[in-house]
């Protein structure tokens, strides 16, 4: 087949590999023609013609790899199949051009789903606007635990078709299951894919000038409950995933898991006093409840977990019962389990005051799961709005603010809604977009604190007006903050 891929990021690179590796004559197009595009380029050249150890493919067997730079609308001749990265939208003029042509257009993950082998490790798949990254290591680590070969891969950085093609190769134990972490992208590419169990973590708006409204966002997140054989897993609190489960065309016994906060009812897991409890994967669902764990089991050592790593807790620990974990595994799991870096860190406590580092909160709902985790906070926002509004935000966290620091392009949006829903709430608006602005908004965050309250960097917004990216950006607010803990000592 001649298959082109359309992209040359990770996975457009992990794809066009693989498709190589297995015969196909691939064709890599992408608009950008830079340097970082031009390197990628040649790495994929000179491994397609030296048959590279690298790769994942018999040398013997590749019909080569063409990278086609700063042209990424026009189908080159011959296409057979169009394998997209996850960014490319839709309305892409090369996607226009192959359906004319009748050519399909699919994504990594469908690809990945086409090639399992007989045997092949069960998914356990995972979406929702925030906390996948979070809930999918969480899964992976309870897998772990009850001796499953299993890795986290997917949207988490690990190209699945890496995965599913390296299975068993070169006598490696094959996987046992996959924690798979879905981006509303790939889940829009992936028509035939077929979990085992998934979940549905919550639904907010989010990238819709890619899927174009809110229904055909929620709808491309609904995808992962398709065809699934054991569990449906939703949020209670968020009526819109239990619709998304309501909706799906699963298998003939597969059963709808909610998670929940409070105390759960029959085929749900909640919590109880402390406990998190299991009323769904249980032989008497409408009398009996099974400990799973404690709440202080969540990342332990890092303080009392926010609410919603707690309902990511819960999520993870459904799918893993789904599959069959006992419960002292999904203990120790999380136990052993460990946050990635920016996500509610703590930093350090200074002078009565604690500093959190919270920089992957970069839409108003992971900003507003951020701020309901505390009591008195001096909130540093702003960024690159991408089109968001901050009002219902405001609203909703105005009790808690001691005041708002506002950094970034677009800071002036949360200004004007604090403005109007919280006027009484002091705010420092610091005019500038340099990188040491993160500097000065710690040390103005310092002055308006007081013992006992929470510095929250939660900007709701994007990164890239100022820094590279979120990680960056947190870095640079923990920088800021040893600068105060170095002052002070």
């Amino acid at each position: 087949m001649h298959i082109t891929v359309a992209g040359l990021g990770v996975s457009g690179s992990s794809a066009a590999r693989a498709l190589a590796g297995l015969g196909a004559r691939v064709t890599v197009v992408d608009g950008g023609d830079g340097d970082k595009q031009r390197a990628a380029a040649a790495e994929l050249e000179e491994w397609a013609a030296t048959g590279s150890a690298s790769g994942t493919g018999d040398a013997g067997h590749r019909a080569g790899i063409t990278v086609r730079l700063g042209d990424g609308d026009t189908l080159p001749e011959g296409t057979d199949l169009v394998v997209t990265s996850p960014g490319w939208k839709p309305t892409s003029p090369l996607f226009t051009a192959a359906a004319a042509a009748g050519v399909d257009v699919v994504g990594d993950v469908e690809i990945a789903w086409r090639l399992r082998g007989p045997g092949a490790a069960a998914w356990l798949g995972v979406t929702g606007t925030n906390g996948k990254t979070t809930t999918v290591r969480m899964l992976a680590s309870i897998l772990e635990a009850e001796g499953l070969h299993t890795m986290a891969v997917g949207n988490i950085g690990t190209p699945i078709i890496d995965v599913v093609l390296g299975q068993g190769k070169d006598g490696a134990r094959p996987y046992d299951v996959l924690a798979v972490e879905l981006s509303s992208y790939q889940l829009h590419w992936a028509p035939s894919l077929r979990a085992h169990s998934a979940a549905v973590l919550n639904l907010a708006p989010d990238h819709l000038d890619w899927h174009g409204s809110m229904q055909a966002y929620a709808a491309d997140k609904g995808r992962i409950y398709e065809g699934n054989t054991v569990a449906c897993v939703y949020n209670v609190a968020d009526k819109a995933t239990e619709e998304l489960v309501r909706a799906a065309d699963v298998e003939e016994g597969c059963r709808a898991i909610g998670f929940t906060l409070g105390t759960p009812g029959p085929s749900q897991l909640g919590v109880v006093e402390g406990l998190l409890v299991d009323r769904a994967f249980v032989e008497n669902r409408q009398k009996q409840a099974q400990e799973l764990a404690e709440v202080a089991d969540i990342a332990p050592g890092s303080g009392t977990p926010a609410p919603h790593n707690i309902a990511n807790a819960l999520a993870a620990a459904a799918l893993a019962r789904a599959f069959g974990v006992r419960p002292a595994a999904v203990r120790d799991g999380l136990r052993a389990f460990h946050p990635d870096a920016h996500r509610i860190q703590h930093i350090a406590d200074v002078d009565g005051v604690t500093y959190i580092d919270d920089s992957k909160a970069t839409n108003t709902h992971a900003a507003e799961a951020s701020l309901a985790a505390y009591e008195h906070i001096v909130w540093i926002a702003g960024g690159l709005a991408k089109g968001a509004t901050f009002d219902e935000l405001v609203q909703k966290s105005a009790a808690r603010l001691r005041g708002v620091v506002l950094i970034g392009a677009d800071r002036a949006l949360i200004r004007e809604a604090l403005a109007r829903h919280a006027p009484e709430v002091p705010v420092v608006d610091l005019d500038r977009t340099d990188t040491g602005a993160m500097s000065q908004a710690v040390r103005e965050a310092t002055r308006l604190a007081e013992p006992g309250d929470t510095v929250l960097l939660a900007p709701a917004c994007a990164s890239m007006d100022m820094f590279v990216n979120y990680n960056k950006r947190g870095d640079a607010f923990a920088d800021a903050v040893r600068e105060l803990t170095a002052r002070d000592h």
